[in-house]
């Protein structure tokens, strides 16, 4: 841990070369599963891991100007973590001690001015700028892949603009700083009694800029699925200005400046700001684990489903190889990992209406624990579904990427 405490990050230390924390590991069920699976997989021992100390860096070019200095890092732990996102490939450069490239500097600015200062400087000085959110990236996104007639990279990260401004009860919207994290915006928005409700896989590490930049998508299955559905007004720092669009009610006269900003991958400017739609949380569920002797009949119960306009909040299909990889099944049946949620009215029918649906195609479920499952109001229910199957998907959705920091090691590629 010694070479990652030089670092202008008021975070907790990164995995640099993979995922997650960097004091943060499996355990021991977790690694004698994938300890099985790396030797059904044919693997072998894991390679000697690398450390920040390991990855040989071009020295840093360019310079910030005084004014700016105190927020801008040249260490080796923040150019490497700012240098690749979080793919297969970016994990296999990085236990190879292979970085083809990093940002010349790295700056933490605390608020919009020095954002501004940042980008006149870049301007001037004719440096690239890569807007960097919780760079959980698969694409390429974050990397310093620019023309050699730029002086320098500039990587600017905005993680200390990561506060829930204000809330807007009456409209049910919060306006949000870019940098906030998943579980930061999260527990701001709890005491009022509101959410956001969009996971991606990625929501402990990416950033709400990052969400809207990539117009990323979450968990649900249907009706808000994408972060799109959530975004009432956009502020964007540009190298010519501020751009910021109007909270206006919905329009079809000509083109939505939003659209313009979501899914603008950094190339624009840096989200700074958004006003988002929020929800009351959810104080009714539902949910039932479905099993399907095969694939075509889960696919046929799926249809249905859909085109039921039932609405499910999950209704996620694992063949049989993901369920049984993901500790719920048995290698041979389909899993359908059903359920329902909301803020207003008990879900008793929705969920009787999906499983008739699933029936009609060779479904079969566990009664007692759909019953259980049911989530009434304020009155206190057996988390069902935070149990069983379902229960189960739902931990390892989230900690299936910390399973490749056991396994590429390995030789296992997932």
């Amino acid at each position: 841990m010694a070479d990652v405490a030089d670092t202008l990050s008021h975070r907790r230390a990164l995995r640099f070369w993979g995922w997650g924390y960097a004091d943060e590991h499996l355990d021991a069920a977790e690694e004698a599963r994938l300890a099985d699976l790396v030797t059904l997989m044919g693997g072998g021992a894991e390679v000697a891991l690398p450390q920040v100390s390991d990855v040989l860096l071009a020295p840093s070019r360019g310079s910030p100007p005084d004014a700016l200095r105190a927020i801008c890092s040249a260490t080796p732990y923040d150019r490497i973590t700012h240098a690749l996102g979080k793919s297969l490939a970016d994990s296999l450069r990085l236990l190879q001690r292979a970085l083809p490239a990093a940002p010349d500097w790295v700056a933490f600015p605390r608020n919009e001015a020095q954002i501004e200062a940042l980008l006149d400087w870049a301007g001037n000085a004719r440096a690239a700028v890569i807007p960097f959110g919780g760079g959980t990236s698969v694409c390429g996104g974050v990397e310093a892949d620019v023309p050699g007639d730029y002086s320098c990279v500039l990587a600017i990260d905005l993680q200390y603009l990561n506060r829930v401004l204000e809330i807007d009860h009456s409209s049910r919207a919060a306006l949000i700083e870019g940098g906030a994290l998943g579980p930061e915006l999260e527990a701001a928005l709890k005491p009022a009694g509101l959410t956001l409700r969009h996971f991606p896989q990625s929501f402990q590490f990416s950033t709400l800029g990052g969400w809207v930049a990539t117009r990323a998508g979450g968990h649900y299955a249907t009706q808000y699925t994408h972060i799109d559905d959530f975004v009432e007004s956009i502020r964007m720092l540009t190298p010519s200005g501020v751009l910021e669009t109007r909270r206006l009610p919905g329009s079809g006269a000509g083109p939505s400046p939003d659209r313009l900003l979501m899914g603008s991958e950094g190339t624009l400017g840096l989200i700074t700001r958004a006003w988002m739609r929020v929800q009351e949380r959810p104080r009714f569920r539902a949910s039932a684990s479905v099993r399907f002797p095969g694939m075509a009949q889960a696919c046929s119960a799926v249809r249905a489903i859909s085109q039921a306009a039932l609405f499910p909040s999950n209704c996620r299909l694992l063949d049989p190889a993901e369920a049984m990889l993901n500790g719920v099944g048995d290698g041979v049946s389909a899993l359908l990992v059903l359920a329902f949620e909301s803020a207003d009215h008990p879900l008793d029918a929705w969920l009787a209406r999906a499983l008739e649906l699933v029936a009609d195609h060779g479904g079969t479920w566990d009664a007692e624990a759909a019953q259980r499952s049911l989530q009434r109001g304020n009155k206190p229910a057996v988390a069902e579904h935070r149990q069983g199957a379902a229960g189960a998907w739902r931990d390892q959705f989230l900690r299936a990427p910390y399973y490749r920091n056991y396994l590429t090691p390995r030789g296992v590629m997932v």
